[in-house]
């Protein structure tokens, strides 16, 4: 398309299409001459306003600027209907809980998880599995009740959500952890329980304090890291920071990702990596290319 047509689609004067175009901010552009050629499809670049006052570092810049161009794009598309929310909603719920408590150990399938959630019983499956499905879908409903009111993340709404994950033990339900625990393989041990509370009140307050100054995408994937570094509770803790993960990007009008059973080991790999070397790249992409293919997926189906 030419750069007028560009400019009628994006809103945007011919001015700055062109200047986007000589920046290189427009992938795929073919000049010829003074004249510019756009492919059909190619998306508005992000305002760099956006960014404005942002501490990014610059190996992400390009990466969020493409994702919030592509989620600028999805939010100008039609709206979905009651229906086709409640539909994307119910077939999200089902591959989270299936994959978040596989990671886990649970052994139901993600045809059984289906069925759980439906009010079935899967002969010769553990109930406390049956109880572990029915827990995470009920904290993710939670959270999307709190994403609509804009709530701020606290250490209340972490031990609730923690209650909700874990309703087959109701003695550790939204409870610090009283015992040191280990993690196999790690050269750090989590903090002695006498720490938990403080550990997690300086996260939370750090995590908010935040808000205005780093990206979401990195904001949380690094709030991911440090509090499965705490180990806060008995059990629980995988499940219920993925549902706090979700939780965020939600608030600011991304769609829920859901981390794949079959990607447990790079998962894993992350948290490693952050660990050893205090690098937290490996998880910020992970989150980010997650929220990038929803993204896409949303976008197809709008097409």
């Amino acid at each position: 398309m030419s750069v007028k047509q560009a400019a009628k689609l994006w809103n945007i004067s011919d001015r700055r299409v062109r200047v986007l175009c000589s920046e290189g901010k427009i992938p795929g552009i073919i000049k010829e001459g003074r004249a510019y050629k756009i492919p059909i499809g190619a998306l508005k670049p992000v305002d760099e306003r956006t960014f404005k006052g942002k501490n990014i570092p610059a190996e992400y810049e390009d990466l969020f600027k493409r994702i919030d161009s592509k989620k600028a794009e999805l939010e100008k598309r039609r709206p979905l209907t009651k229906g086709e929310l409640e539909r994307l909603r119910d077939e999200f719920l089902i591959e989270f809980t299936y994959n978040s408590n596989a990671i886990e150990g649970s052994t139901l399938t993600l045809r059984e998880t289906a069925m759980v959630l439906e009010g079935l019983t899967i002969d010769k499956k553990p109930l406390k599995e049956h109880l572990e499905a029915v827990g995470h879908k009920d904290a993710f409903e939670y959270i999307q009740e709190l994403v609509s009111e804009r709530v701020v993340l606290s250490e209340k709404i972490i031990k609730d959500i923690h209650s909700l994950v874990l309703i087959d033990r109701p003695q550790d339900r939204g409870v610090y952890r009283r015992l040191p625990v280990r993690i196999v393989g790690a050269k750090v041990d989590p903090p002695q329980p006498y720490l938990v509370e403080s550990k997690i009140e300086e996260l939370v307050k750090r995590y908010n304090s935040l808000d205005n100054k780093a990206h979401i995408i990195e904001k949380v994937a690094r709030f991911h890291l440090d509090f499965e570094g705490i180990h806060t509770f008995i059990d629980g803790n995988g499940r219920t920071g993925r549902l706090i993960l979700n939780l965020e990007i939600m608030k600011y009008g991304y769609p829920p990702i859901s981390v794949k059973f079959t990607d447990r080991k790079k998962y894993y790999d992350c948290f490693h990596e952050y660990s050893e070397k205090c690098n937290a790249s490996k998880m910020i992409l992970m989150v980010a290319k997650y929220i990038e293919e929803e993204i896409d997926r949303y976008m197809l189906m709008l097409s």
